[in-house]
């Protein structure tokens, strides 16, 4: 056999055997704005064309979830179910149903710190850090007096919702964003993508690693710091991380910083310089952990996450200087130097 034809040989088995090859897989980012911020997933596929329709679908399921449990909608079931005005039992969505109830072991779990039922307060601070008008305490004490679990009256044998106290509202807020993050990397997984990312606005849930990694690195921020993050960095998978801080959304009054989480016993926003951070099994969990922790002292903190079966990472900004403090677990998720 001459040269060329060895040569044409080789180059035809060549081109066949990139053909037969499997196709190798790789990072796709899909972006879209959901839920008053960007949502960013990122699927590790073979196919770029399967990756698209599938993020499609994705965003698709997150406004399905947000217009069962968005209070800035006013025509979502959430809103519908507090604008009215009788304390009749109304049936709810199992979406609904199913938030609603993990919301009351959270409050349960958390010492109360973590009370959905605070919309009256959620408004009023809203319209104040809207108009830099910081509120008087007769209106803080009128939209307090609207607030309490109790008056949430659940029947999930029968799937309805009762509202005891005229004027109560639901905010949603601390716990949807995480549970939609951990619904999306669920149905990902029953379409057979083992592997991906979504990050709703700061809370992150993920499956498992990306190729030729040990896990998925994620950033912690530096207390009141929107951009600049701590040198160590984290490594994950098949798990949820949530980050609840002051840096974004604040008031300041009479040279005092009250953040945008409320304190659903006091009325009003947390003023200590604090950054949380949690790990937790699934995204709704590490979502409304990482609330309660911003409220409750460090040491109820703790309690709270273990009996979530959570880590939590905590740094407090005090005199110009971080301090940092972290349960036991939480060092083996930091990324290996």
């Amino acid at each position: 056999m001459c040269y060329s034809k060895l040569k044409f040989l080789f180059l035809f088995i060549s081109l066949l055997a990139s053909f037969l090859a499997p196709a190798q897989e790789k990072k796709f980012l899909f972006t879209q704005t959901k839920m008053g911020s960007p949502l960013n997933i990122i699927i590790v596929e073979k196919d770029s064309t399967n990756a698209t329709i599938l993020a499609q679908q994705c965003f698709q399921l997150v406004d399905s979830f947000s217009h069962i449990y968005s209070d800035y909608d006013s025509t979502s079931e959430l809103s519908t179910l507090c604008n009215s005005n009788s304390s009749y039992p109304k049936k709810v969505s199992p979406a609904l149903l199913d938030i609603l109830l993990l919301s009351k072991k959270a409050f349960q779990k958390s010492q109360h710190s973590f009370d959905i039922s605070i919309g009256r307060l959620s408004l009023l601070w809203r319209k104040s850090r809207k108009e830099h008008a910081f509120p008087s305490a007769t209106m803080v004490a009128e939209a307090k007096n609207k607030v309490g679990f109790q008056y949430l009256q659940i029947d999930s044998a029968n799937k309805t919702v009762s509202i005891l106290k005229p004027g109560l509202r639901l905010d949603l807020g601390g716990i949807a964003k995480g549970y939609i993050a951990q619904k999306v990397i669920d149905f990902l997984l029953y379409k057979g993508v083992q592997s991906a990312l979504v990050d709703a606005g700061g809370d992150i849930s993920m499956s498992g690693a990306p190729p030729h990694s040990n896990g998925w690195v994620v950033g912690v921020n530096v207390p009141e710091q929107t951009d600049e993050l701590l040198n160590t960095k984290l490594s994950l998978q098949n798990i949820s991380v949530a980050t609840s801080g002051d840096a974004y959304q604040y008031i300041v009054h009479n040279g005092k910083k009250y953040a945008h989480i409320i304190d659903p016993r006091t009325g009003y926003g947390v003023s200590f310089q604090r950054n949380v951070t949690v790990i937790a099994k699934d995204g709704a969990t590490a979502d409304w952990l990482a609330t309660a922790c911003s409220i409750l002292p460090i040491k109820n903190a703790y309690a709270v996450a273990k009996k979530a079966n959570a880590e939590v990472f905590i740094t407090v900004l005090k005199n110009g200087k971080i301090e940092s403090y972290q349960t036991n677990g939480f060092k083996n998720f930091w990324q290996k130097k």
